[in-house]
Order: structure tokens, then C-alpha cells, then sequence
């Protein structure tokens, strides 16, 4: 497997190429820090987009919803553009032109294939829950068939696109040094607060160390 992916007409950056990376170790840095993507897809001719988790093995991206879902359902065997995205600062210059925000970003490319085999969505859908907070499957209800029936785990290679990252302050005209006016950076940070237990919960039931020690 290479270790960086092939520059393609579409995933390679128009703008700000000393952005771009298509190393894999950067993009799955990006893929596994943040859970939260966007896919996007074409139904008769027209472009959706449907936010949506994502989950990593190796060099495959994995995603999930309802087998009802109309977005799901025709992305099935067909092109779809996964979008993974943190913010990570606000940039402010001294022009207008110049603000900018501090981020990393991945867009993947490819063909999405449903997971057909029980056993593997059963396998897959453990791994994502188990990825976020380890150990957790093993200890829920097991999965009835219904659940699996009403669930659909769709997946690509990692094969076509590229990391996006933008670090440091702002690039002004140098002339615009001089100006009088405040630029730098206000960082943006992800907090992950104290679990909130649910009231339903049976009494005497402890937080679970995956939970007390969840952090994203």
C-alpha cells in the first residue's frame, strides 16, 4: 500500500497548494480525530449533502443510517464525496481580504459499497461504537435482527483525495504591517464535558470508564 494517495484531477488543490497533503498518515490523523463528516451524492441529477458519522479501519472509511434513507439508499454502488473538516482558529488580518480560519480537512473520493453480510455489519457497527468509547459493545443488549435489518453501514477505499491544513497567523501585505490595527489568532478548541447520566438509568448502575474517560 502506498503511503501517499495519487494526485487525481479532483482531489488535487486548485488554491493554496502548500496546503495540500496526500500523505495518508496526515489524513488519517484528521479522519480519526474527528468523527463528524458530510457526504455527498447525486439523486436525479441534483447534489444532496447528509452530515453523518464516520469510522476508520486501515485504509477504508465506513459510515452508517437507516436502511430507509433515501440518501443512503442511492449512494449505494455509486460516487459519493466524503468530507471530514475541524476548525481549529479564527485568523484575523489587517484587510478584510486576509482573515482566514486556522483548520484541517479531507475529501475522499470513490464508489460506496454496502456491507452486505450480517456478521460483517454486526463486526463493523461494534468497531464504530467500540472506536468512540472502547469496550462499550461488549457490554450492551446485543443487536436484534430488526436492528440490523433497519441499519446500513455503507464504505470506500481510501484511495483519491487530499488533506487540507492551515496553521499560523495572519499573511498580510507587507505594507500592512505598519497599520495600527489588532491581527492574530483565536484558537477554537472541541471541550468534551461531564457525562450527564441519564434519569431512567437503574439505581446503582456506575459510569463506565469509557465513559468517565471519554475525550474526542
Amino acid at each position: 500500500m502506498k503511503e501517499t494517495l495519487n494526485i487525481t484531477d479532483r482531489s488535487r488543490l486548485r488554491r493554496s497548494h502548500e496546503r495540500g497533503h496526500f500523505d495518508r498518515a496526515t489524513i488519517n490523523s484528521i479522519l480519526d480525530a474527528q468523527p463528524m463528516c458530510s457526504v455527498g451524492y447525486v439523486i436525479n441529477g441534483k447534489p444532496f449533502v447528509t452530515p453523518t458519522l464516520q469510522w476508520r479501519e486501515g485504509n477504508r472509511i465506513y459510515w452508517h443510517g437507516s436502511s430507509a434513507s433515501r440518501a443512503l439508499r442511492n449512494s449505494r454502488d455509486a460516487q459519493v464525496c466524503l468530507s471530514v473538516a475541524i476548525l481549529d482558529g479564527f485568523v484575523l488580518a489587517r484587510s478584510g481580504m486576509h482573515h482566514s480560519v486556522n483548520s484541517r480537512s479531507v475529501t475522499l473520493f470513490g464508489t460506496a459499497v454496502k456491507v452486505e453480510d450480517p456478521a460483517e455489519k454486526l463486526d463493523k457497527l461494534g468497531r464504530f461504537v467500540n472506536g468512540l468509547f472502547p469496550g462499550r459493545y461488549e457490554s450492551l443488549r446485543p443487536d436484534h435482527a430488526q436492528d440490523l435489518k433497519a441499519t446500513m453501514v455503507l464504505g470506500m477505499d481510501i484511495s483519491e483525495g487530499s488533506a487540507k491544513v492551515r496553521t499560523g497567523g495572519p499573511n498580510d501585505e507587507e505594507e500592512d504591517y505598519d497599520l495600527p490595527i489588532w491581527a492574530g489568532v483565536i484558537p477554537v478548541h472541541t471541550s468534551v464535558g461531564d457525562p450527564i447520566p441519564d434519569p431512567r438509568n437503574v439505581d446503582g448502575v456506575p459510569t463506565p470508564e469509557h465513559v468517565q474517560s471519554f475525550r474526542l
